[in-house]
């Protein structure tokens, strides 16, 4: 379209090449370690053709030009998630309450009691992750009784992280669990002293019953599918995600479950670009699956907005540990290696990479040692890219055994929504290195970083952005000393080229350089300059997936490509939208007394880290991980 002169930049009208789209008057972070630095980019047939100043784009700028005045404002390379579950979280989105972002239960409620009343017959109120009970000013769930009152007819289900879930008594009905029903393996179906099931599901530790019972609601037809998943991909860019590696997961069948987005990939309707893997989904059938995947399709097949990127996050069912803190961490299978060896050497033999979860030491210690001995066949290091995902609790010995075997890692921000929890039963000096992400990074590993949400973490990338740089949780407990945070810059490198470099797009995706994909955001804040303690309330006021404007808003808004209204009309994200906005911290009154505070309670865990670090005990005090709200 054409466009004004901007700044003394007068389009040309001669035969050069010139840029579809130009973001100029900007302080673009390129993470390009050649130029890191520059005011502007512009982009031509989905790639950056030009990245400097004024001066430098004023050859590229033609009459049909669009040209995007940032304002002065930040502008950073697009964001890619490296681990989450955005296929399926698609599909189901305009279904769900999001109580991401809430700040009280009260309101919490009050959306909850709200949505019951216009929610038609048969359908679930369902909310499904995204939030914690810790940051609630109230510190705590609903309880059954509070459901049954906001709720006595429409079924509700809401998924507490990997722990538990409550049921209204509509909902235990709707599931049709009764006295009579048998308790899922790993899984407990709590009993009133009726008998009677009280609407209470508990992950012992296995989060099967959860899972189980939440696919027991009804699902969008067909038809609605692509609409969700739009819709979902424009939320995602909102926060300035371009890109996503999707880790597959339970209740992820392939093909089935991948059409909808295969479909909007053939009609060029993706605003988000999705490196997808294959997880077996029938224990007992794992390598006829995988068996059936390499002779059919390999990693690298699709195109730059949907590809293949190899199998995972499980391979074998009997191999995957379970991440719910509340619980002791599971004894797995003693034989289970027999059947995942033949998974891996199925894989590593046919040029395929592979994601495995692993959130336990001793379970990836286990998975090491196959690799160890497939090394002997030269195997490993083969090439083909495999991943650890979550690594909460990984050892110093682990990681040099990963680097010497070819292996990447991928660390999440669970532990923004379930740190008290690993602090409550492994004790808070545990805590401090779960993960252990500076001893990854200073081995020179490839670590990048995601949310794995929608089901338990949210899908914010500021939220894990903030947790990486700050050490705390969503409820501001301070569980990283200085020793495990990184800088800004670090995080955004996690955030963009090791996300890259777990594709194999690290030559054409990541950074702002010249040939590589013009995928950008404008954000609100400045990510270096804000504080601490805003980070998570970033969001991006323009984000540009290979030169066309995905999502806009503020100064920006009504330039973004239009996508069909949400539908049906009763959804919740129709009428609340995704993760809840509120004001920033900084903002807020108090703050100099909160900073004070901080920084006494920082000096006190400072001693008390570096007086364990150098072999003296530690006392830590009792309120020592207190929290402190926003």
């Amino acid at each position: 379209m054409p466009t004004m002169p901007v700044g003394g930049i007068v389009p040309r009208n001669d035969a050069g090449q010139t840029a579809d789209i130009i973001v100029r008057n900007a302080k673009v972070f390129t993470g390009d370690p050649a130029r890191p630095h520059a005011s502007a980019v512009a982009i031509k047939d989905g790639k950056v053709l030009v990245v400097g100043d004024d001066a430098d784009i004023a050859r590229v700028t033609g009459s049909a030009t669009k040209m995007v005045d940032a304002q002065n404002r930040r502008v950073i390379p697009g964001l890619n998630d490296s681990h989450l579950h955005v296929i399926r979280g698609g599909l189901n989105y305009v279904m769900e309450l999001r109580w991401d972002g809430v700040p009280t239960l009260k309101l919490a409620m009050q959306m909850l009691r709200e949505q019951a009343d216009r929610t038609p017959k048969g359908q679930w109120v369902r909310v499904v992750g995204g939030f914690t009970k810790e940051q609630f000013a109230e510190k705590r769930l609903p309880t059954l009784g509070e459901l049954n009152e906001a709720a006595p007819d429409t079924p509700v289900f809401i998924l507490n992280l990997y722990q538990s879930a409550l049921m209204n008594r509509a909902a235990v009905r709707a599931a049709g669990y009764t006295k009579d029903t048998p308790d899922f393996k790993g899984g407990q179906i709590v009993h009133g002293r009726d008998g009677e099931p009280t609407g209470l599901l508990l992950a012992a530790p296995s989060a099967l019953v959860l899972y189980s019972t939440l696919a027991k609601a009804p699902l969008l037809p067909e038809d609605e599918r692509k609409n969700s998943t739009r819709q979902y991909l424009r939320e995602l860019n909102r926060f300035g995600l371009t890109s996503a590696i999707d880790a597959a997961g339970g209740f992820q069948n392939f093909p089935d479950n991948y059409r909808t987005v295969m479909d909007l990939a053939n009609e060029g309707g993706l605003s988000l670009r999705i490196a997808y893997h294959l997880f077996p989904q029938v224990a007992g059938q794992e390598l006829d699956d995988l068996k059936r995947w390499v002779e059919t399709v390999k990693p690298g097949d699709g195109d730059e907005y949907l590809r293949l990127n190899g199998a995972g996050e499980n391979l074998t069912w009997a191999a995957g540990d379970f991440e719910n803190f509340t619980e002791p961490r599971p004894e797995l299978a003693a034989d289970y290696e027999v059947e995942f060896e033949k998974a891996v050497r199925l894989l590593m033999e046919n040029g395929w990479g592979f994601r495995l979860h692993a959130t336990y030491n001793e379970t990836i210690e286990r998975d090491l040692a196959v690799f160890e001995k497939l090394a002997a066949d030269g195997l490993f290091p083969g090439g083909n890219r495999w991943i650890f995902d979550h690594a909460e609790t990984i050892s110093s010995s682990s990681m040099d055994r990963v680097a010497a075997l070819g292996g990447s890692l991928s660390v999440q921000n669970r532990m923004s929504f379930q740190g008290e929890a690993f602090i409550q039963r492994y004790g808070a000096g545990a805590a401090t290195q779960a993960p252990p992400i500076r001893k990854m990074l200073d081995r020179g590993l490839v670590v990048g970083a995601g949310t794995d949400a929608t089901r338990v973490s949210s899908y914010n990338p500021w939220v894990a952005l903030h947790w990486l740089v700050s050490g705390r949780t969503i409820g501001n407990t301070l569980i990283y000393p200085p020793e495990n945070r990184v800088s800004r810059e670090q995080a955004l490198q996690m955030y963009t080229v090791a996300g890259a470099k777990l594709t194999g797009e690290e030559n054409i995706k990541g950074i702002l350089r010249e040939g590589f994909y013009g995928d950008l955001s404008i954000l609100s804040d400045d990510f270096f300059a804000v504080e601490e303690q805003d980070i998570p309330h970033i969001e991006a006021l323009a984000t540009i997936v290979g030169g066309r404007i995905v999502y806009a808003a503020g100064d920006y808004e009504g330039q973004d490509e239009e996508i069909p209204a949400i539908s049906p009309l009763w959804s919740p994200v129709a009428h609340y939208g995704g993760y809840q906005a509120t004001a920033k911290p900084s903002s807020t009154g108090g703050r100099q007394a909160e900073l004070l505070a901080q920084a006494a309670a920082e000096a006190e865990q400072q001693r008390q880290w570096r007086s364990a670090r150098d072999g003296a005990p530690a006392v830590i005090a009792d309120n020592a991980f207190e929290t402190h709200a926003h």
